[in-house]
C-alpha cells in the first residue's frame, strides 16, 4: 500500500498548470475523433485494430512467435490501408478544423433578401411535398461544391418559387440532378452527388436521400430532400437525417442558415466572386480581341471550334 501511495506521489509531484492543460487539449482530441468515426464504417475498422492490437500483446505474452510476427505484420500494413480507407473521415476532419469563423454570414443588411429567399424556397418545397415531386436541394456554405456544380449545368439565377418549380419538373432536363444554391442564387442545377456509404442507413431510402448524405459527409452542406414516392420532407446535416419535417420546421431552419450569421456565407462566396471576375475579364479580353482582328478573328473561331464539338 505504501509503493501505490509513494508511486502517486512520485507521478503528481511535477505536476503543473502546463500539464493540466496538455490533458485537457488530449482530452478534447480523442473526445472528437470518437465523436467524428461514431456510427460510420470507421467505427468498424477501428474496432478491427483494436482486436489486431490485443491479438499481438497475447500472443506475445504467451510466446506464440508466428502469430505474433503475422499480427505485427498486418499491423504494419494496416497503418497504411486505414489511410487509404479512412480517407473520406480523414477529409473531413481536415476540413471542420480549416473552417473556422473567418468567413462571415449574411448580415442584417440582407435580413429582408434572405426572408425572400427562404420564402421561395419553403413555398416550393411545400407545393414539392403536396404533388410528390422529387427534389435535392444542397445549401453551400464554407466548403466550396465547385467540384460537384460542374458535373450539372451553370444557372447563376435567381432564386425564385417558379424557377425551382421548373427545375425539378418531371420533364424537365434538369430534374433528375440536384440544385446548389450558394448565397442568393442557385449556382448549378442537375448535379451529381456522391452516395453515402453508411451501412445503417434504412433500406427504405433511395438514391436522393442517399446523396444527400453523401454530400454532406463530404462537405459542410445542408441539404434538403423531397421524397418522390411519399412527399416526406428530410434535412441532411454532418452525415445525419431528419425526416418528417413540416414547412415551418424548414422555414426555421432555413432562416437559422441564412440569418444565423457563422452559417453561411455573404451573398456568393468569396470563390464564386474570383469566378465572376474572372469571367469578367475573359469577356472584356475577347472584346478587344474582335475589335483588333474583326469578327472573324481569333476569338470567334474559339468560340465555333468550340460550338463544333458540342
Amino acid at each position: 500500500m505504501n509503493d501505490i501511495i509513494q508511486f502517486f506521489a512520485n507521478t503528481f509531484s511535477d505536476f503543473g498548470l502546463t500539464d493540466a492543460i496538455d490533458i485537457i487539449i488530449v482530452t478534447f482530441v480523442v473526445y472528437y475523433l470518437l465523436k467524428l468515426i461514431l456510427e460510420t464504417r470507421a467505427q468498424q475498422i477501428i474496432k478491427g485494430i483494436l482486436v489486431l492490437v490485443a491479438a499481438t500483446f497475447i500472443s506475445d505474452v504467451m510466446d506464440l512467435h508466428t502469430l505474433n510476427w503475422m499480427c505485427k505484420g498486418a499491423l504494419t500494413l494496416g497503418a497504411v490501408a486505414v489511410l487509404i480507407v479512412l480517407q473520406p473521415e480523414l477529409r473531413r476532419a481536415l476540413e471542420f478544423m480549416g473552417r473556422g469563423r473567418i468567413v462571415r454570414g449574411i448580415g442584417a443588411g440582407d435580413k429582408e433578401n434572405s426572408k425572400r429567399v427562404v420564402n421561395a424556397i419553403t413555398n416550393a418545397v411545400e407545393k414539392f411535398s403536396n404533388e410528390k415531386t422529387g427534389a435535392l436541394i444542397v445549401f453551400e456554405r464554407q466548403t466550396i461544391l465547385e467540384d460537384y456544380a460542374e458535373t450539372g449545368t451553370i444557372l447563376d439565377a435567381a432564386i425564385t418559387e417558379q424557377l425551382l418549380g421548373n427545375l425539378f419538373y418531371e420533364g424537365a432536363p434538369l430534374h433528375d440532378g440536384a440544385i446548389i444554391i450558394s448565397g442568393m442564387e442557385i449556382y448549378a442545377a442537375g448535379c451529381m452527388l456522391p452516395l453515402s456509404k453508411n451501412q445503417t442507413i434504412s433500406k427504405d431510402l433511395g438514391t436522393r436521400h442517399r446523396a444527400g448524405i453523401g454530400i454532406t459527409e463530404n462537405s459542410d452542406a445542408v441539404v434538403l430532400i423531397v421524397s418522390e414516392e411519399t412527399g416526406i420532407i428530410s434535412m441532411a446535416e454532418d452525415g445525419k437525417l431528419e425526416r418528417f419535417l413540416d414547412t415551418r420546421t424548414v422555414e426555421k431552419r432555413l432562416l437559422d442558415i441564412y440569418l444565423g450569421g457563422s452559417k453561411i456565407r455573404k451573398g456568393i462566396t468569396r470563390f464564386s466572386s474570383a469566378r465572376s471576375a474572372f469571367d469578367k475579364a475573359a469577356d472584356e479580353s475577347a472584346k478587344k480581341s474582335e475589335m483588333i482582328y474583326g469578327k472573324s478573328g481569333p476569338s470567334r473561331h474559339r468560340r465555333e471550334d468550340r460550338d463544333d464539338d458540342k
